[in-house]
């Protein structure tokens, strides 16, 4: 098989950028203890760890930087100071804002810049105490989903399951955003129940044809995951969207603190049926992201 794509990972240089929650030490977050990854984690060390697996380009998810702008300048300017290695960006940008059509600008001033993530919801724990979910309710929010598709930017859509069917009808309303569903939709419960009721909110967004799903993300919600127990969220992801809307993502440096590049990977060859491997890891991702890679 032609080399991979990773369709989401992060890098940071806190000297370059500033990120709150990277230096606000002892606070646990919903994926665990942050403290391992609080350090620089540049493309050098991604590229070799994922590289080592078949990864020949890969696409830079924003994460939680003081000022998105920044953040996405900053991985600009890494984009050109590696042209071998072809990288894409989602950047962050606030679509409820009031300047929103200058701030896209400047963001598509930007070569390597393909689409916007606004997490909508990352646990429910911490979402009560961010209110992020109130963007559903915002009717600029909408909007601004409605013009980033109008400029031929996507949207990088994380959230939970409950928030599913209400998100869906959201959705229906801008067509022509093409959307990637980050961490197959953060299935946080991992019972049997769980998965299930999961696996039946997950076809809200399977049902809308301009909504793909990505691999990735799954060791945040189960610390001590192997091949078995995500072999349900894999298997349910590409029964439901089919390998052309399905797409993998280490999610790294944050799976990190969970299982090494090899293990992750290794574990997604396996799970993945040989015939859809083409479209998994490298065929959805180039197509969806507008990126192109060395064969």
């Amino acid at each position: 098989m032609t080399g991979w794509i990773d369709a989401h990972h992060h890098l940071w240089d806190l000297g370059a950028v500033r990120y709150p929650w990277l230096m606000a030490k002892g606070e646990t977050r919903f994926f665990g203890d942050p403290a391992p990854i609080q350090r620089d984690y540049l493309l050098e060390e991604f590229r070799t760890e994922a590289a080592a697996e078949g990864v020949i380009a890969s696409v830079h998810i924003q994460v939680g930087a003081e000022d998105g702008l920044a953040e996405a300048r900053w991985v600009q300017s890494v984009a050109e100071a590696n042209p071998d290695w072809p990288m894409a960006q989602v950047v962050f940008c606030d679509l409820t804002a009031p300047d929103l059509s200058e701030q896209l600008d400047r963001f598509q001033s930007l070569p390597t810049v393909r689409g916007v993530r606004q997490i909508i919801g990352r646990a429910p724990g911490e979402d009560a105490q961010t209110g992020t979910n109130a963007l559903l309710d915002d009717p600029r929010f909408l909007a601004g989903l409605q013009e980033a598709g109008q400029r031929g930017l996507s949207f990088d859509l994380q959230l939970i399951p409950e928030l599913m069917e209400k998100t869906a009808r959201l959705l229906a309303q801008a067509p022509d955003t093409p959307v990637a569903l980050c961490h197959a939709g953060s299935p946080h419960d991992r019972s049997a129940e769980g998965l299930t009721a999961w696996g039946k909110e997950l076809k809200h967004f399977s049902r809308l044809p301009h909504v793909t799903c990505k691999l990735s993300g799954l060791g945040m919600f189960e610390h001590n995951w192997t091949v078995a127990s995500i072999r349900p969220i894999v298997e349910t992801c590409l029964a439901q969207f089919g390998a052309d809307r399905v797409m993998f993502g280490s999610n790294f440096p944050v799976d990190r603190l969970y299982s090494d590049y090899r293990t992750l990977a290794q574990a997604y060859r396996g799970l993945v049926p040989a015939e859809m491997h083409s479209a998994v890891f490298r065929g959805t991702a180039a197509r969806f992201y507008n990126l192109e890679a060395p064969q």
